[in-house]
């Protein structure tokens, strides 16, 4: 069992706040009880997400509510499909993982004619003002973790490095808010030293819509690294590659490796990752992939599912950031949860032992 974090103290002691306040609102209960939460998830070919919708379903259960949980297998117009449906079967609340965050205006519009309330859950759903609130982490800071892990382990911070360094540049799916988010954060570090030429990328590829990566897929990463070495880097190496995700950074090892990197005589190069998923983890132990970005999603779903319980409770839930997340239409207010840098040094303390991976599950 998991030990009781203070994000899971604090939302507990608002949980007790808003139980206590609603004692006195037979209506308040009322409204809540038996309710149904509609949970749109955007694919099973991540791990992560499986995760996600699991853990969303048990949290909402703490609360005494069911759940309809959907994946849409990346695909828009199914996740569209989906929710009309769970918003035609008269759902409480919808919690919203979106596969393209610009997709759901019109349906959208359908949940607040019927005052369905939203939780756009770790993506924000853009141009749209039918979104009550977002549950998510600290997205630049993930993009900050990631550059800064770079800047320090080629030796740039502490001034060690023999410069000029070669790197190359991955960003996630255009369609995802999230990833600009991570960008600008790591660019935020990155850029300096760029502009410094300290750092150097070889290939030119260093905007944003040049070095998007639809839907996050490792197959395309791998497809796009591997041209790139093939271009660029007949008679130098690449020191290190920014990459947001880890489904990305396997692809981008495997171009890698096919191109002879990872040997004694041409080590793999310093790459970066998100989510810890297990074989990147694995891959982290077997010395291939440098870093990873912990994203605890039982937070996530943790943090998710009070929401609902508040709006649900007709009472503000628990945020802590008020102006970062514009998705064009509406500030939406948000719940950002810190991430946290891990690598070879620090994955059992991190990820095992506090049993968010089995360590019966690497090799």
């Amino acid at each position: 069992m998991r030990a009781r974090t203070p994000l899971a103290a604090a939302i507990a002691a608002s949980v007790l706040s808003l139980t206590l306040t609603a004692c006195g609102s037979d209506s308040d209960a009322a409204s809540s009880e038996g309710a149904t939460v509609g949970i749109a998830m955007p694919t099973k070919v991540s791990q992560r997400w499986i995760d996600d919708g699991n853990n969303m379903v048990n949290e909402l259960k703490e609360y005494g509510y069911e759940s309809k949980l959907r994946y849409a297998d990346n695909d828009p117009k199914t996740q569209v499909a989906q929710i009309e449906s769970m918003i035609d079967q008269g759902v409480d609340a919808l919690v919203i993982a979106s596969v393209d965050g610009r997709s759901l205006t019109d349906v959208l519009k359908k949940a607040a004619a019927a005052n369905i309330p939203v939780i756009a859950y770790d993506r924000l759903i853009l141009g749209t003002p039918d979104v009550d609130y977002y549950a998510t982490f600290d997205n630049a800071q993930v993009g900050e973790l990631q550059a800064t892990y770079i800047a320090e382990h080629l030796g740039l911070v502490n001034g060690t490095a023999k410069t000029p360094l070669n790197i190359e540049l991955f960003a996630g799916s255009p369609d995802d808010n999230n990833a600009r988010f991570f960008w600008d954060g790591s660019m935020r570090v990155l850029k300096p030293y760029i502009d410094d030429k300290e750092l150097v990328v070889k290939s030119g590829e260093t905007e944003f819509k040049k070095v998007t990566t639809l839907r996050w897929d490792g197959a395309t990463a791998q497809k796009r690294m591997t041209r790139v070495l093939g271009s660029t880097y007949a008679n130098s190496r690449v020191d290190a590659v920014l990459s947001p995700y880890d489904g990305m950074s396997i692809g981008i090892i495997n171009a890698l490796k096919k191109q002879g990197y990872g040997t004694a005589t041409k080590p793999l190069p310093i790459v970066t990752g998100q989510d810890a998923e297990t074989p990147s983890v694995q891959s982290i132990k077997d010395g291939e992939q440098s870093q990873t970005i912990y994203k605890d999603t039982r937070d996530l779903a943790l943090v998710a599912a009070s929401m609902v319980n508040a709006v649900l409770h007709h009472r503000k839930p628990m945020i802590n950031d008020t102006t970062s997340y514009d998705n064009g239409k509406k500030v939406v207010p948000a719940y950002l949860i810190k991430p946290v840098s891990v690598d070879k040094g620090n994955y059992k303390d991190v990820l095992i032992d506090s049993g968010y991976i089995d360590a019966n599950d690497l090799k």
